[in-house]
C-alpha cells in the first residue's frame, strides 16, 4: 500500500507543533457513565514508538493475561452445566416425551435467536470474551434451571401463600418470580465478581443478562413447546398458540426481567466496591421479580395489560439500551481524545474510531485495499484501550490494567503498520 493512501497520517508530536503543551481534556466525563474523579485521574502515557515500526513489546508477563478467576469460571461453568444435563435433560424429556422434546427444541431455536440477535447488535461496540458469553449461556440454559429445581421446594416449605391465594396462583406469581431470578442472577454476580475485568458497565451487565436470560427461556421454551405436543389432542393448533404467545409475543420477556439486574449491577461495577456489588446484587433483584411477578399475573385481560403495561415496558427497554450505547460511544470517543492529546491518535482517527458510521467506512476503505482484517483488528484494539483506559481512571486493580494498556499501546503501533505496509 503506497503512503499516499487517504489513511490519517500519524503525528509523533500529536498535533501540538512547535512546541506547544498538549491541551488538557475538556471533557473528562463526557457521560454519567464515565465519571472520573479529579484525584485518580492521570495523563495518558506519552507515545514513545515510531509510526509504521515494528513496536518494542512489553515483559512476556504482561502479555496474554488470562485471568485466575475468569479460567476458574469458564472452567467451573462448563462442569456445572455438564452436570445440570442429568437433572435438566431427564426432567424435559419425561415431561414431554421424545417427539416433543424434538419439536420443543427446534421451535425454541426462534425466540433464542431473536435474543443472541440483540445481544450481538448490543454487544457490537466492545464485543465481550466469547468465552464468557458462552458461560452466560450455559448458566442460563442449564444451571439456573437445576438451581430453580433444587430451590423449589425449600422455597415452598419457608413460604406458604397469604390468605385468600390460592397455591397455583402463588407459585406463578411469587415463587417462580424470586427462585427464577435468583437463580438466573447469581450467574452475573459470579461474571463481576471473578470475570470484573470484562464487566466495565450498565452496558456489559445489559449484555451478559440477556445471554443468561435467553438460556433460561430457551430451556423453559423447550418444556412448553414439547407440552403442548405431548399432552394436547390437537398438538398443531395449540403448539401454534403457546408459540404465538412465547416466540412472537414476549421473546424478550426474560431478557427484560434479568437485563434490569444486569443494568445495577453494571453501574455497580462502575463504583467498584464488593460490599457494594453485593447491595447492588440484592438491589437488582427487586425490579426482576416485580416485573416478572407483573407478566405472570396477567390473566383474562392479558391482550390489554400487553398493550397497556408490557408493551411500553419493552419500549422503555429499548430505550435505554439505545442511551446507553450512545454514552459508551462518547466515553470512547473522550478517552481515545486523550490518547490523541499524547500522540497515539490524531484527531480524525479519533473521530473515525469513535463513530459507527466512521468505522463502517474505514473498513470499506481498507478493503480496497486487502486490508480490511487488519482494519477490523485496529478498530477493536482501539475500543479495548479506551475501556482499559477507563478502568485505570476509575482506580480499580490501576497497576495491572497499566500493564494492559502497555501492551495495548503496543498493538495499536503494530495495527496502523499493518494497514499502511
Amino acid at each position: 500500500m503506497t503512503s499516499n493512501a487517504p489513511w490519517p497520517q500519524h503525528d509523533p508530536a500529536g498535533g501540538h507543533r512547535n512546541g506547544q503543551q498538549p491541551a488538557w481534556p475538556r471533557q473528562t466525563n463526557p457521560t454519567w457513565m464515565g465519571h472520573v474523579r479529579p484525584d485518580q485521574y492521570r495523563a495518558a502515557p506519552a507515545n514513545t514508538y515510531a509510526p509504521a515500526v515494528n513496536p518494542v513489546m512489553p515483559p512476556a508477563a504482561a502479555l496474554n493475561r488470562s485471568g485466575a478467576g475468569v479460567v476458574a469460571l469458564v472452567a467451573g461453568g462448563g462442569l456445572l452445566a455438564f452436570a445440570s444435563l442429568f437433572l435438566v435433560l431427564p426432567y424435559l424429556v419425561g415431561n414431554t416425551g421424545i417427539t416433543g422434546f424434538v419439536i420443543g427444541f427446534i421451535a425454541s431455536l426462534l425466540p433464542l435467536a431473536a435474543v443472541l440477535l440483540a445481544v450481538y447488535v448490543i454487544d457490537r461496540w466492545e464485543p465481550e470474551p466469547k468465552r464468557l458469553l458462552l458461560f452466560a449461556f450455559l448458566w442460563g440454559a442449564m444451571v439456573s434451571i437445576s438451581v430453580t429445581m433444587l430451590i423449589q421446594p425449600f422455597f415452598a416449605l419457608a413460604a406458604a401463600p397469604p390468605a385468600g391465594m390460592d397455591y397455583r396462583t402463588f407459585a406463578v406469581t411469587v415463587q417462580a418470580p424470586v427462585v427464577e431470578e435468583f437463580a438466573k442472577s447469581l450467574g452475573l454476580l459470579l461474571l463481576l465478581l471473578l470475570a470484573r475485568k470484562h464487566f466495565d458497565g450498565p452496558v456489559d451487565g445489559v449484555v451478559f443478562a440477556f445471554t443468561i436470560a435467553g438460556g433460561f427461556a430457551f430451556t423453559e421454551n423447550i418444556l412448553y413447546f414439547g407440552r403442548a405436543i405431548a399432552e394436547s389432542a390437537t398438538p398443531g393448533a395449540d403448539l401454534a398458540v403457546v408459540f404465538f404467545l412465547r416466540g412472537v409475543m414476549s421473546p424478550f420477556a426474560h431478557a427484560i426481567f434479568t437485563g434490569t439486574t444486569g443494568l445495577i449491577l453494571g453501574f455497580a461495577a462502575r463504583r467498584w466496591h464488593t460490599g457494594m456489588v453485593v447491595v447492588a446484587f440484592g438491589v437488582g433483584l427487586v425490579p426482576a421479580m416485580i416485573l416478572h411477578s407483573m407478566w405472570n399475573s396477567m390473566g383474562q385481560n392479558f391482550l390489554l395489560q400487553y398493550i397497556v403495561v408490557q408493551v411500553p415496558i419493552f419500549v422503555l427497554a429499548v430505550v435505554v439500551i439505545v442511551l446507553l450505547r450512545v454514552a459508551e460511544n462518547r466515553l470512547t470517543r473522550q478517552r481515545l481524545l486523550e490518547y490523541a492529546a499524547a500522540g497515539w491518535f490524531t484527531p480524525p482517527e479519533v473521530d473515525m474510531l469513535a463513530t459507527a458510521g466512521g468505522r463502517r467506512s474505514a473498513v470499506r476503505w481498507a478493503k480496497q485495499f486487502g486490508r480490511g482484517p487488519q482494519m477490523k483488528a485496529f478498530l477493536h484494539a482501539a475500543t479495548q484501550l479506551a475501556f482499559t483506559r477507563q478502568r485505570i481512571l476509575s482506580g480499580r486493580d490501576v497497576p495491572a490494567h497499566q500493564l494492559d494498556e502497555h501492551r495495548q499501546l503496543a498493538e495499536i503501533v503494530a495495527c496502523r503498520d499493518a494497514v499502511l505496509r
